[in-house]
């Protein structure tokens, strides 16, 4: 009995080691791989490789997409990322700023951090109106779409061809992108209309760390009913302002904040 015990736990451990081996097998610049290719960065077989794949992907480490199936780490992998890197809880940090915003508008709010080619929400104050939207913490989408990512993207200073890859795989063209990015960078903003759920509007400025660096972006989402474009207006004045703050909070410098928001 005490040996099937063993040899349990040990088949466990080895579980877990190939496991870890596939989530590994992942580089910076991988948006994706087919099961051929993992095969030949793991030494598993196919139906060890689909069986881990499928635990990951029921514990959301890793997303499973298209026909055939090609896999990305998901919002799991996000959110453990996020508890490493963060030296400074900037979820916790940013809380009476989102209440303030929140307080404010009446919409939901949402912090957003960049992880390589996506966007994690790490902070989210839903709406208390009946109509409304809201994603929850841990939702990822790629940083290419919606107004929060863009509102990062557009002072990331990507290469082309990072933003060829970003683009991958989805109806957007580099070129296309480059100009909204432009028109975020110049109004300090970003805006997107039914983008990603029909019927809503996003309205997304960036945050800066003390190196100046892009560190999150502010959102604030719901239904275009109640937010036209004078309304788009007065929240982005405000968004701009609380994001000044968040940023000082920070470290950033806030002339320097004000000065790479306004003018790119």
């Amino acid at each position: 009995m005490e040996a099937a015990e063993k040899e349990k736990g040990a088949d466990g451990v080895r579980s877990v080691e190939r496991a870890l081996e596939i989530l590994l097998a992942f580089g910076d610049s991988d948006r994706d791989l087919s099961v051929g290719e993992l095969l030949k960065r793991v030494d598993l077989s196919r139906p060890t490789l689909y069986r881990l794949l499928y635990t990951l992907e029921q514990n959301g480490f890793v997303l499973g997409e298209g026909d055939p199936q090609r896999f990305r780490l998901g919002p799991a992998v996000g959110r453990l990322a996020w508890a490493w890197s963060a030296s400074l809880d900037v979820a916790a940090l940013a809380q009476p700023v989102l209440r303030a915003i929140w307080e404010e508008t009446g919409e939901t709010v949402a912090l957003f951090i960049p992880q390589g080619a996506t966007r994690v929400c790490v902070a989210e104050l839903p709406s208390p109106q009946p109509l409304s939207f809201r994603r929850g913490i841990g939702y990822s989408e790629r940083i290419v779409r919606g107004a929060s990512g863009r509102a990062l993207l557009a002072w990331m200073d990507p290469t082309p061809e990072q933003l060829a890859q970003y683009c991958e795989g989805l109806d957007f063209e580099p070129k296309a992108l480059v100009r909204k990015l432009q028109s975020v960078r110049k109004l300090g903003y970003a805006v997107s209309r039914n983008e990603l759920i029909n019927g809503a509007v996003a309205i997304a400025v960036p945050f800066f760390d003390h190196s100046n660096r892009v560190a999150g972006s502010i959102g604030v989402f719901g239904p275009s009913v109640r937010l036209e474009q004078d309304e788009i207006e007065r929240i982005a004045e405000r968004l701009l302002e609380h994001a000044q703050s968040l940023s000082s909070l920070l470290g950033n410098h806030p002339p320097a904040a004000t000065k790479k928001a306004a003018n790119g």
